[in-house]
Formats: C-alpha cells, structure tokens, sequence
C-alpha cells in the first residue's frame, strides 16, 4: 500500500512538472547582430504587460518602453523620432508579435486577444510572425539589442498570472 501511494506521489511530481516546463516559449531573435543585449525579465514580477512605448521614425524602430502592472521597464534605444503609446485594456494581452527587419528592426505589430491590431513602423524588410508555442500563453516580456536603434527584439511567452 505504501509502495503505490509512493508510485503516485511521484507520478504527481513528474505530471507538474511536465506541465510547468510546458508554460513558456521563446521567439527571436529578429533582427541584426550589433547593439547591446537588454531584457525585461525581471520586470515581468510586476504584472502583465499594460502598455508599450515605441519611438519610430520613417524607417526604423528607434526605442522601447514596457509597463508591467504599473511599472514601466527601463527605456532601450535611441532618442531620435517620434514616440507612440498605447494602453492595454483590462484583460487585454499580447498573443501575436509580428514585424520587419533587415539589420535594424523595422516594423513591430501587436495582436491582442480583444482582436486589436497595433502597428508600430515602416513596411520594409524580411517579415517575422512570432506566437506562443503553447495554448493560453501571451506575451510576458521582450528581450534583444540596441543601440540608437533596435537591432534585435526577442519574445519571451508565458501563462498569465494573476496579480
């Protein structure tokens, strides 16, 4: 009797941890190879993405900025260009990251599980689609390079979490 409540407590262990290590993805890089590496990992602690800052120009992606729950992550990139916003709803997450590049990023587009498409860029360069590999999971922080430009988005997925 022992021997199989042992045999199903360790079974249990191993189903959890097969579902955990079936909760998070990876997409990317996208992009070239030169800027400084930069990642919002540890910003994810402070809540689900609720809004990004993308500074654009003409031709290129030129900075980043991600709030997580209320705080907004450290800003990457260059200062050059124009600044756009925008605020997820409650509820609202990231479930498509699509976009283009060449040796600088070019083009960022954010599906939304509410069905809202926000674009970001210019519609040049070799095309990119990133989704989450595994069902229910959105987007839970960015990671890439940059310089006075973004040259490299990654796309870290994950389960929601309730904050």
């Amino acid at each position: 009797m022992l021997t199989i409540a042992l045999l199903a407590l360790v079974c249990a262990s191993a189903s959890a941890n097969a579902i955990q290590a079936r909760s998070s993805s990876y997409n990317g890089e996208y992009g070239g190879a030169g800027g400084e590496r930069f990642s919002h990992s540890g910003y994810q602690l402070e809540g689900p993405i609720t809004a990004i800052r993308v500074r654009i120009d003409n031709n290129y992606i030129i900075g980043l900025q991600v709030r997580y729950g209320k705080a907004w992550s450290d800003y990457v990139g260059g200062t050059q260009g124009d600044l756009e916003e925008i605020f997820l709803h409650p509820g609202e997450s990231v479930i498509q990251v699509s976009g283009k590049y060449d040796y600088y990023l070019r083009k960022l587009v954010f599906v939304t599980n509410k069905g809202r498409y926000l674009p970001f860029g210019t519609d040049i360069g070799r095309s990119f689609s990133a989704v989450p590999l595994y069902h229910n999971t959105v987007l839970r922080f960015i990671s890439g390079r940059a310089s006075i430009l973004i040259n490299a988005i990654g796309l870290h997925w994950g389960f929601h979490r309730g904050y």
